[in-house]
């Protein structure tokens, strides 16, 4: 199962503006988005994430739903990611069928052991950076935390870096050994920069893929 270097993580004052930039990164050429909504009843995630559904289909973009595998499992998105306080990854798994991913969210190489320990497809690691306004009890990992990290766990398991990554973080990040990042402040604020995430995040595995053939 390969899993998009990209994450876009939705964000929006309202509901209705989560949807609009989910269009707006899926125009622009994003693989992978996640909605992600807190303190919202169900009944309206459901409906958010059935349109969420409509909008990245018609894109071929895969859907992440945030928290909830129940409708992540009723919408048919391509799967869900799990907090540390959500339902755990084996839970999760017994509802989702088979091509559904599951990724969870790490703090420390102990979270990513346990994660790694209930098959989770891809782990998210942060904050690479403590966002001002959000807050986060925990402190940032920066590119040594996470070099050190990933050196630990020699793990098959893609690791996503996330928590205020901006473009000029790509190429040190991805120097760590992590697979991918997850992005959503610095994608809101200009839609355009998801092709120059891509072309940056691309750029590695190409090289990765010159030296296999030598």
């Amino acid at each position: 199962m390969i899993i998009p270097k990209l994450h876009y993580i939705s964000q929006g004052n309202s509901p209705k503006e989560h949807l609009e930039n989910i269009q707006k990164a899926c125009t622009s050429g994003a693989e992978l988005v996640q909605l992600r909504l807190k303190n919202i009843s169900e009944k309206k995630l459901l409906k958010l994430a059935k349109e969420a559904r409509e909008i990245t289909s018609h894109f071929q973009t895969r859907l992440i739903i945030n928290d909830h595998y129940k409708i992540a499992k009723e919408v048919k998105a391509d799967g869900v990611h799990l907090g540390k306080t959500d339902a755990s990854p084996t839970i999760a798994r017994k509802h989702l069928s088979t091509w559904q991913i599951i990724g969870g969210t790490a703090n420390t190489l102990q979270d990513c052991e346990t994660l790694i320990g209930k098959e989770v497809d891809y782990i998210s690691l942060s904050p690479f950076r403590v966002t001002k306004n959000k807050d986060n009890l925990n402190s940032a990992l920066g590119l040594s935390g996470y070099t050190s990290i990933i050196e630990a766990l020699k793990t098959e398991t893609p690791i996503i870096g996330f928590g205020d990554i901006t473009i000029e973080d790509v190429k040190d990040i991805l120097e760590t050994g992590v697979s991918g990042i997850a992005v959503s402040e610095e994608i809101t604020k200009n839609f355009n920069s998801i092709r120059t995430f891509n072309q940056l995040l691309n750029a590695s595995s190409t090289e990765e893929q010159r030296h296999t053939f030598e």
